[in-house]
Parts: structure tokens; sequence; C-alpha cells
């Protein structure tokens, strides 16, 4: 590193490799090569479902069937019953029939993993009918035309971007026409003259039609939340019932688990998707299988699923119960001298690409020091072990109350001490 700074013309001189300054450079050089890439972080940002921090938290009954499975052997793909090769669908299928109401199930390793065999096996060649309204971009720059063109299928688009009726799908079916495929605009809105069709009027004309109605759900809510504010995610049960063939959606969002593709609905079109040989190449491993079966059990009775998944625990918590955090980490910071602390008011989000319009009334904690400024305050306490990732706000920084956890605020306190302190 000296030789290529030298080089460079960034060094002019070599240090005293005998100083204790030049020993510690070493050692910290030495840390942080051994420091994992992937580690857990601090998410004070008040986006629950936050992409790129990983998403969905897991359940404690999920972490430990991970460490069960992947400490040993497994009935990965082994029936115990026969004694004979098994089907490693068979640990969730069942469990997502009894939760959403469909006749069938696969999981494959992502929502667009999903959406992309959905279509392979069932629209190649064929027409893909879909609103101009819904033909959505995902994170990372994946538009679902682009998914459309590689499963092999055509893209028929129908309607306006604000308005679709269910006659512009009828209009647009011919011989060629496979699938109707409908995208929940969960990241985006739009308000205003709009129209869509109802998913009932769609079912009656996939019927009628011999084709497929589809849905790309992105999120996915096994559970009712309008009971905490959150109105505009439909329930997967509930568009199984208006008559959706197969619904997509992700393990890693709403649903509480890890990264997975959730195909749900019709047996024979199941059947068709499992025997796909794309599916291979799109199964999921057995670590995610088996947090995943620990994650949708605990949507079963006597459980809660508001009281032991995490992603939902932090939609439900009371305002009362995120204040009291707020006050408690002020507190601290305060009495540590860490800084010019105050409770500010905040808003928190699903995030995750679901109900972008709908916030979570919050408490975060703002700070601000006078030895730096935000931004390099942000930056100081990203480098922490572990690294604390908040928000920028009026040249404060921000820990936002509804993402942290109570065994956080020891490890925020120490990590502002190491950056704040004397």
């Amino acid at each position: 590193s000296l030789r290529v700074d030298i080089q460079s013309g960034e060094r002019k001189s070599l240090p005293d490799f005998k100083s204790e300054a030049f020993a510690a450079s070493l050692a910290r050089l030495i840390r942080a090569r051994r420091q994992p890439n992937l580690r857990n972080v601090i998410n004070a940002t008040g986006i629950i479902i936050h992409t790129n921090l990983g998403r969905a938290r897991l359940a404690p009954e999920a972490l430990a069937a991970m460490q069960a499975v992947g400490g040993g052997y497994s009935n990965l793909e082994f029936d115990l019953d026969s004694g004979k090769r098994g089907s490693r669908y068979a640990h969730v299928d069942s469990l997502i029939c009894d939760l959403t109401g469909a006749e069938a199930a696969i999981v494959v390793n992502n929502c667009a993993a999903a959406v992309l065999l959905s279509l392979m096996a069932t629209a190649q060649g064929r027409k893909v009918i879909v609103s101009r309204g819904e033909l959505i971009e995902i994170g990372g720059a994946f538009r679902l035309p682009d998914v459309i063109q590689q499963s092999g299928a055509i893209l028929k688009e129908v309607g306006a971007t604000n308005k679709t009726r269910a006659s512009d799908f009828e209009q647009a079916i011919d011989d060629e026409t496979a699938v109707l495929l409908k995208s929940h605009t969960s990241n985006f809105r739009i308000i205003g003259f709009t129209h869509a069709p109802r998913r009932e009027d769609l079912a009656s004309l996939a019927c009628k039609s011999n084709t497929i109605l589809m849905e790309d759900l992105g999120s996915g809510v096994l559970v009712d939340l309008s009971g905490y504010g959150l109105t505009d995610e439909p329930i997967v049960s509930d568009i199984l019932k208006a008559g959706v063939d197969l619904v997509m959606f992700s393990g890693d969002k709403l649903l509480g688990g890890p990264q997975a593709g959730i195909i749900a609905g019709r047996a024979d079109l199941v059947s068709r998707l499992k025997s796909h040989p794309l599916c291979r190449a799109l199964r999921l491993d057995k670590l995610s299988l088996a947090a995943l079966e620990a994650t949708l059990r605990l949507y079963q009775e006597p459980n809660d699923p508001f009281q032991r998944i995490p992603v939902l625990q932090a939609l439900a918590q009371s305002v009362e119960a995120v204040h009291a955090r707020a006050v408690r980490l002020t507190n601290e910071l305060t009495g540590a001298g860490l800084g010019d602390v105050m409770l500010a008011q905040s808003t928190a989000y699903v995030g995750g690409g679901a109900l972008p319009q709908q916030g979570l009334e919050s408490r975060a904690v703002s700070v601000s020091s006078p030895y730096f400024t935000a931004d390099a305050l942000a930056a100081a306490l990203r480098a922490a072990v572990p690294p604390i990732v908040g928000l920028i706000r009026d040249d404060r920084f921000l820990l936002d109350a509804r993402t942290i956890s109570d065994e956080d605020i020891p490890a925020i306190i120490e990590a502002f001490r190491s950056v704040c302190g004397p």
C-alpha cells in the first residue's frame, strides 16, 4: 500500500516503521481485512423492509430452523415415510395452500423468478396482455416488459397510463393470447383521473376466453393490515378468491421470511411450472426453505404473527412504545454528553416497494455535533461496529425509533462514544 502511494505521488516519504503510529495503522488495516463484508447493521432509517439493508428481519424460529438444517443432514429431498426420493417443495406447499386457500403452490428464489417461470411455462411464443398503467419497474432497474421478453412471451399493452378497462383486455384477446397479467403497483401510485379493471371482471374474461389470469403481487401479505392504518395492500387469499389463477409474491417483504418467490393458485398450472426445466435453475435452497417453513408456521394458530414476526411487530407496535424507546435513547445520549440531542416527530415507512404513500407515525432522536457536519457524522457512524444507518434532516442526524430495537440501544451509545466522545 505504501509502495503504491509513493509511486502514485500521494506520499512523499516513508513513515517511521518503528513508531507506535505505524503499528497502529497496521492493526487497523488487519482488523479491516478480517472483518466480514456482509455483516449486521443497525437500521435507524424508519424503513422497516429496507432492501439495501437486507429486507425482512427473520423471526427467532426461522433462524433456529436454518441453524438446525444447515448444521447437519436433512430430509430436503427424501421422503421419510417411503424411504424414497421426495420433493423439496413438499416442506412448504401445503402450508402455503392452507394459509392462502390455493389449490397448489411452488416456491422459487425470488418474485422476479416467479414471474419469469410462470410466463415461460404458460405463454412462451404467445401473447401476454398487460395494462399500460401496470408496466412496473422494480428495484435495480428490472422492468416487467423486460421480464416478459426474456420469458419468450409477446407483450401486448392495453389501455392508457391512468385508465384501463376490462373491455380493453377483451378487445385485445385473440387466438395467440395466453395470459392476462395484472401487476400490483406496490411501489408507486397513479392518482386523480384513474380506472383499473376489477379482478373479478378479468377472471370472468379469462375463463370465457380460455386464458390464464396471473397477478404479480410484488410484496404479498397474508393478514389484514387495515387495523394499523395500512389499507392498500391486498391479501393473497382475497386475490385467489376473486378468481386469479396464479398469484406471485415475495417471501422477504411483508410475509416476513427469507428471500423467496411464492407462486400459488390452480393445481394444473402449478404442475406445469414444477415440470418446466427452468424450475430447477430457480429452486430455493435448504436454508431458505427451513426459514420459510418456520415463518409460515408462525401464521398458524395459536400463534399471533403480529407478535412473532419482526416485520409485522414493527408495523403493529404502538406510537407509545416507539416514543418510549426514543425517549430512552435521547436520555442516554444526553446523559453521556454526546452532542445536541432532541426528540423529534418522524414518519416511518413499510419499504420494500410496499405502500409507498402510507406512512406510520413514529419518533426519532435528532443529533448534531459541534465537531461534525451531519454528513460526516453519518459517515463516521456507518464505520462503527456495528454500523449505524440513519437519516439526515435539516443538517441533523436522525435515528428513527420504529426500526431500532431495545437491544440496539447499548451499541448505539457505544458507537456515539467512539465517534463523538472525548
